[in-house]
């Protein structure tokens, strides 16, 4: 049967449109196939916050941050843990390729496509306490200066002119719902042409069928993303490792990554590996104004709030805000409870909220210096300041007590006891007293605005929370959150999917989330942030690059 293309990329994420211009590069010819409307090209790269993670870069180096790759690799490894023989042989090899990109060309190939970052580098994920465990050793969060609508824009538009060209066919509102395989080999996809739908970026579009499909070419690339949209899904592959699945969580991504290609291409004969590995996050709060079904954001929050669980208990070390996301998580699920509090001033978050999303930062989005200059003026930033006044989640009072009976309000049955959450304020306002402290959330606070960029935008200077030249006092309760899928299809260092005997499968790829960022799961069981949109960016790549040299 003649091809409709060379490939067929099957999603138009971020990973499918790395994969679909590098094939584009090299005169190939590609059908992308796609179950949402062209409003949706992109994927979740178009709702990120855009940050990479990058090693030793000139945006380091002028923040004085001394980076190498040699440190890159400890901090990934103690961080991945990796322990599985058999399933962590490629994530392994994975993982340090992705390094060396991260420490190599990585900035100068986006540059080259007209990426440009941020001056300020931020320190996410900073770690679980020890220089061998789990964290950033050093800032590596550049933000995209367009954060991730541009990420996506500088593909989509090379993607666009190829189709112009005649090398790309996109066909959007075709869901994929079997792979066609010949001998051992793939060679297309059959699925159901869905009804055309107007609905906006991530809003829940129609499944109704109008027809059907197959499409045929030399070779099939899965770019499909993950299962954090699919709550049946999170619970079906919940970690045992990471204790009992939440009662309650809100949903990261909107609904359609839905991870139906994963079982579909498992069902064909591929191999899928550390399901049960996923990342989420523990600072979510329920968006006011939502785009999806049980939409929330998260918080980017800096090191200064006081962490308290359910029940008013501060959360021990070194469970501190941005520290060590999965670590807080098994210790939040360990209290049975599925809800904590972040109690802070004006002071604080004026300074170190922020929220993750493009939507949620109009100023690094727009491009326009004269937006990011707004964030010198008093006050929060906008959005934040939106969430403050309208969301939920959010409790602001002048004294303590009139503060903890309004987060008492917020759940069924009141938990917070006054007496308990002024003890836990009272005792951390002491530790300001001195310039030295036991407290070790103090210490990391002040130990971090030694770091130039911490100092003069992201931390707050450390001050007393009952000081009232800080306030109003706020409270804000933190809902766990789904996010990215850290297992999936088995691949090699080409992109090229595994059999479960660890044979390669012949003409399947796989790219991005679906493919656990690179071999079935490149982060272990952690990650270091910063590596999901580069991940899609690197496995992407490597598909679009094997296949366009295989196919000479």
């Amino acid at each position: 049967m003649a091809a409709d293309a060379d490939v067929i990329v099957v999603g138009a994420g971020l990973a499918g449109l790395v994969a679909t211009y590098e094939l584009t590069r090299a005169g190939r010819s590609v059908l992308v196939v796609e179950q949402e409307s062209a409003d949706n090209l992109g994927g979740q790269a178009y709702w990120s916050l855009g940050g990479l993670f990058l090693v030793d870069s000139p945006e380091q180096r002028r923040m004085g941050v001394k980076d190498s790759a040699e440190l890159a690799w400890q901090d990934w490894m103690g961080t991945a843990a990796f322990d599985r023989q058999r399933e962590d042989h490629w994530p392994r090899q994975w993982a340090q390729a992705y390094v060396e990109f991260a420490a190599g060309d990585k900035r100068d190939y986006l540059r080259d496509l007209g990426v440009r970052f941020l001056p300020f580098v931020g320190w996410a994920e900073r770690g679980s306490g020890t220089a061998t465990g789990h964290g950033n050793s050093v800032p590596r969060f550049h933000i995209t200066w367009g954060t991730g609508p541009e990420v996506v824009r500088v593909f989509a538009e090379r993607v666009r002119e190829a189709q112009r060209n005649g090398l790309v066919t996109i066909k959007h509102r075709h869901r994929v719902d079997e792979l066609l395989v010949n001998g051992g080999a793939a060679e297309g996809v059959r699925g159901t042409v869905l009804e055309p739908s107007a609905e906006a970026r991530g809003v829940p579009s129609s499944r109704t069928a109008v027809g059907e499909f197959d499409f045929h070419a030399r070779a099939v690339v899965v770019t499909s993303g993950g299962i954090g949209g699919n709550p049946e899904l999170v619970r079906r592959h919940w970690p045992s490792w990471l204790g009992r699945a939440p009662e309650h969580m809100l949903t990261g991504v909107p609904a359609h990554v839905d991870g139906r290609m994963l079982e579909i291409t498992e069902s064909a004969g591929g191999s899928t590996v550390n399901r049960d590995r996923m990342w989420h996050y523990t600072e979510g709060i329920a968006n006011w104004d939502p785009v999806w079904p049980g939409h929330g954001i998260r918080i980017l929050p800096g090191p200064s709030s006081l962490w308290l669980d359910a029940t008013g208990k501060r959360l021990p070390a070194p469970y501190f805000p941005g520290f060590d996301t999965m670590g807080t998580f098994r210790h939040i699920l360990d209290t049975g409870h599925d809800h904590t509090w972040f109690l802070l001033d004006q002071s604080i978050i004026e300074k170190e909220f922020a929220l993750s999303g493009s939507e949620q930062n109009p100023d690094f989005t727009s491009k326009k210096l004269s937006d990011l200059l707004s964030r010198v003026k008093k006050g929060a930033p906008g959005p934040v300041e939106q969430f403050k006044r309208h969301g939920a989640d959010f409790v602001v009072r002048d004294n303590l007590r009139d503060l903890v009976d309004g987060m008492n309000a917020l759940t069924d049955t009141p938990l917070l006891s006054h007496d308990d959450v002024e003890r836990e304020v009272v005792a951390r306002d002491r530790e300001l007293d001195h310039s030295y402290s036991k407290d070790m959330q103090v210490s990391a606070i002040r130990a971090a605005r030694g770091y130039l960029s911490d100092r003069l935008i992201r931390i707050a200077k450390p001050h007393k929370l009952l000081d009232p030249a800080h306030g109003p006092l706020i409270a804000v309760r933190l809902h766990l959150l789904t996010r990215k899928t850290l297992g999936g299809l088995e691949t090699n260092l080409d992109s090229q999917v595994l059999r479960p005997d660890g044979s390669v499968f012949d003409g399947l790829y796989a790219a991005g989330e679906v493919a656990g960022f690179g071999g079935g799961g490149v982060h272990g069981y952690n990650a270091l942030e910063g590596t999901f949109l580069g991940g899609c960016l690197f496995s992407g790549r490597a598909a679009g690059r094997a296949l366009a040299r295989d196919l000479a």
